[in-house]
């Protein structure tokens, strides 16, 4: 199965600033990539804090905004960093999408990261008939209070 990697036509030329903050996103999303699972999940879960949960348009923008701006995101090999640096992108501007890294369903077995947001992956669709999900960080959600 393929999956779509790249921005569609018409976007516009980003600013200045969008283009350093989504740079910056890369940048952090780079450092992260190598850290052992148990650890990552666990610095993206701090992460997350505060944030409100991500709608598929923003999550889908940001996604849109890293592939724009580095050609290496596009690469099939590059899902982790990918996931990562469109994650902290939706944390930048105060929301958070659903981390999710898994395996393929069917041998040959590989391992895959991608972001989901109103219950569906952003950017690839048809992910969830071929990987399953083994790792997590959905935005949390918060409790009203309890009224006594």
């Amino acid at each position: 199965m393929t999956f779509e990697m790249s921005v569609r036509r018409g976007s516009r030329d980003p600013s200045l600033r969008r283009r350093v903050v989504t740079r910056v996103a890369i940048t952090i999303a780079h450092l992260l990539r190598p850290l052992p699972p148990a650890l990552l999940t666990r610095v993206l879960g701090v992460l997350r804090r505060g944030a409100r949960t991500a709608t598929y348009a923003e999550a889908e923008a940001a996604r849109n905004r890293v592939l724009s701006a580095s050609l290496g995101m596009n690469a099939l090999k590059a899902c982790l960093q990918r996931s990562l640096a469109v994650t902290i992108l939706c944390r930048m501007s105060g929301a958070w999408p659903t981390w999710c890294a898994g395996v393929r369903k069917t041998p040959p077995f590989t391992a895959h990261a991608w972001i989901e947001a109103e219950g569906r992956s952003v950017g690839e669709p048809g992910v969830s008939e071929v990987y399953v999900c083994m790792l997590r960080v959905a935005p949390l959600v918060r409790q009203p209070p309890l009224l006594m």
